[in-house]
């Protein structure tokens, strides 16, 4: 046995861990360490998913309302958006002048009437719970509004020693995989089933186009469907992601992740082959995740990711699972075909200009952000070097921002910021080699500051 378990033990125990994070962090470490952490998924061992076999939404039957009244909406909210230049949960950011993600989420889930979960990180609980206090609607008796994501701690590469800095930088968030575990703490999960709670909607908090459908979880309980995941075709953009596939040895649905691919190459980014993508949103009967757990003593045997990293300067390994993993866990799982409408994540500042856009509005009556009728989403790309942060994209565009409504593509090279009553139509790219001024008017093809 790895003469490091008992460190991490002590490391995890010491930082108040729950018990149940140690003993999955330590069977993990376990894994890792005697070899059995085998995170690719090789070709040969998987094949596409047929069509045929894809449930669609539209093909589901009507559901009354009411069908959706046992679904709790649980979001996961641990993001901080470093990526974006942010340093607290990246749901306070703005989609709207004056209305946050959070905001939304919020407004939706009163207007449903369904119960409510934010999954929060340590770092992102304080700031939530403070914002989401003027909506006191949202608490229903017995049930918290957020439970905690665990941490685990980082491992050193070269001896697999704890990371020892004595801060923050010894932790990482062990994925979203986490819920399942971290769901069982206080008995959360047990408590939400005694309330009613049958099924979960699982989603991120910063995809804003994930929203409860009844129909879902009445096809679920009809035809007996423990677990569904939502699934769009892939395109050249999301060559990237997750992908779904079919196991050759139990002929059962899996989820091949980007770190699971390959090191040798293979076909992971041929979107024809393989055509459909996770949008990390999910329906999971609770009762059936109950037995499941219960079989695994607490644990999902989920595939085990060793991610490298650096940490100033020191090789890390993070040991993570992904939450749509668990599509095999569950006898009877399926996909479900949505519509692109239903993935609308924000991950850079151009996703986040295009809700901001016209061409999305809020609708008061459901709370939910719905895009214009007619509208097709645009291939947005601004230059990194000037707009990469939430900061620099509202300061260029703190006159208001461009009517996307008619644009297909808009590409920005260099420091240009613009006025307000700017409309852009078809593909449209703006080139400035200094800080430049669009005024208003509008625009089509390249334009030359």
């Amino acid at each position: 046995m790895p003469h490091h378990v008992e460190a991490f033990v002590a490391k995890m125990t010491q930082a108040g861990i729950d018990p149940a994070a140690v003993a999955c962090f330590r069977e993990f470490y376990l894994r890792y360490r005697s070899g059995r952490a085998r995170t690719e998924v090789r070709e040969e061992d998987i094949r596409p998913v047929p069509d045929d076999l894809m449930v669609r939404l539209e093909d589901l039957p009507p559901a009354p309302p009411t069908a959706a009244e046992g679904t709790v909406v649980i979001r996961l909210n641990g993001g901080l958006g470093t990526s974006m230049g942010l340093t607290r949960a990246k749901s306070l950011l703005e989609v709207k002048p004056g209305v946050t993600f959070l905001d939304v989420i919020a407004r939706q889930a009163l207007a449903s009437g369904q119960p409510l979960l934010f999954m929060d990180s340590y770092n992102t609980r304080a700031d939530t719970l403070a914002h989401l206090a003027r909506y006191p609607g949202l608490r229903r008796s017995g049930l918290p509004l957020d439970f905690l994501q665990n941490q685990f701690p980082r491992i050193r590469a070269v001896d697999g020693a704890p990371l020892d800095f004595g801060d923050e930088r010894d932790w990482n968030p062990p994925g979203h995989g986490d819920l399942y575990l971290a769901i069982q703490r206080d008995g959360l999960l047990d408590h939400l089933v005694s309330q009613g709670c049958r099924t979960a909607f699982v989603a991120n908090a910063d995809n804003l186009g994930a929203v409860p459908d009844p129909r879902i979880p009445a096809f679920m309980a009809a035809a007996g469907i423990p677990f569904l995941m939502e699934v769009c075709r892939r395109t050249p953009m999301d060559r990237k992601g997750g992908h779904l596939a079919l196991r050759h040895d139990r002929q059962g649905l899996c989820l091949r992740e980007a770190a699971q691919r390959p090191k040798d190459g293979d076909r992971f980014e041929d979107i024809e082959r393989y055509g459909w993508f996770n949008t990390n949103s999910l329906w999971v009967d609770l009762i059936a995740l109950q037995a499941v757990l219960r079989a695994g003593h607490g644990i999902l045997p989920l595939p085990l990711m060793a991610n490298p990293k650096t940490v100033d300067g020191i090789p890390v390994v993070q040991l993570e699972t992904a939450m749509g993993a668990a599509i095999e866990s569950f006898p009877g799982a399926r996909a479900l075909a949505v519509p692109r409408e239903r993935f609308v994540p924000v991950k850079k500042t151009c996703d986040l200009l295009v809700l901001r856009s016209d061409l999305y509005a809020l609708d008061e009556a459901s709370g939910q952000l719905r895009q214009a009728p007619g509208t097709a989403l645009p291939v947005v790309d601004l230059d990194e070097a000037h707009f990469r942060s939430v900061m620099h994209l509202d300061e260029r565009f703190a006159e208001g921002v461009p009517s996307l409504r008619a644009c297909s593509a808009l590409t920005v090279r260099g420091p240009v910021s613009f006025a307000s009553g700017v409309i852009l139509r078809g593909r449209v790219t703006i080139l400035a080699d200094s800080p430049k001024r669009l005024p208003p008017g509008t625009y089509e093809g390249t334009v030359r500051l």
